[in-house]
């Protein structure tokens, strides 16, 4: 069995990564720090007494997917479980600055994930067996300023996730798609003690905590996944705040950003 991890050299592509190996998959680690890659796939593959392959990928790039899909064709690999997990975060009022880091993440929340699911998602039809996970966010129902386009790709996965989950389940292909709160990572730039302090008040949770539940969920075959209690209250207040106030929050955050 084989799982393959965009972004699986950091974060919670790394957790997942580990606790797949731990399952006994062999992984497809891709990422864009070759450093990384270096650091983390011989300890796993020694730790966990599995095949770990590290494939060195800037999956920003227009063509990324289909490059990763021939890469692995031509080493005879059509993984079993699918991950789609690289991404990136910033919170910024949105300028022509920041085009760049906007290109980007439409490249890495939107266009490779699109792209991956259709071709892989094809194959595994072909094969009759397959499980794909999209790593989504619960910003994708919550709108708001300074997360502009970060919000935006990520509400565009969970459709397309949903979505696409009908389409495969017939051919035996799962897709589930994964909705968390904050998770204690270094993507949102936090001090480390800020994020200590969140996971002891259970504001913030742990990587081990998320992909343990996202991993049962995705082998249950369940399609959307929203772990953690503010999932269920946050949106919904947010949803609730009047414009004039969400704009006078906004004024006071652009200030200090």
């Amino acid at each position: 069995m084989i799982a393959l991890v965009t972004g699986g050299s950091s974060g919670i592509g790394l957790e997942f990564s580990r606790q797949l190996a731990a399952k006994g998959y062999d992984l497809i680690i891709v990422s864009n720090r070759q450093d990384q890659l270096n650091d983390v796939c011989g300890p796993l593959a020694k730790e966990f007494g599995v095949k770990v392959i590290p494939h060195f990928q800037n999956l920003a790039e227009t063509d990324a997917a289909e490059k990763l899909v021939e890469w692995c064709s031509s080493e005879g690999i059509l993984p079993d479980i699918l991950v789609n997990n690289a991404g990136m975060f910033f919170f910024k009022e949105l300028t022509p600055e920041l085009m760049g880091k906007a290109e980007v993440m439409l490249g890495l929340h939107v266009t490779t994930p699109t792209k991956l699911c259709i071709l892989f998602g094809d194959l595994m039809k072909k094969r009759g067996s397959g499980r794909i996970l999209l790593v989504a966010s619960m910003a994708a129902r919550i709108p708001a300023p300074g997360i502009t386009v970060y919000s935006a790709t990520k509400a565009y996965l969970r459709s397309f996730g949903e979505s696409l989950s009908y389409e495969l389940r017939p051919y035996g292909v799962s897709v589930t798609t994964l909705c968390p709160a904050a998770i204690a990572t270094p993507l949102y730039g936090l001090r480390k003690d800020l994020l200590k302090f969140g996971v002891s008040i259970r504001v913030i949770h742990t990587p081990q905590w998320l992909v343990r539940r996202a991993i049962k969920g995705m082998l249950r075959g369940r399609r959307v996944m929203k772990p953690s209690f503010m999932n269920v209250y946050l949106p919904p207040l947010i949803a609730m705040l009047p414009a004039p106030l969400e704009q006078k929050i906004w004024n006071k955050f652009r200030s200090r950003i």
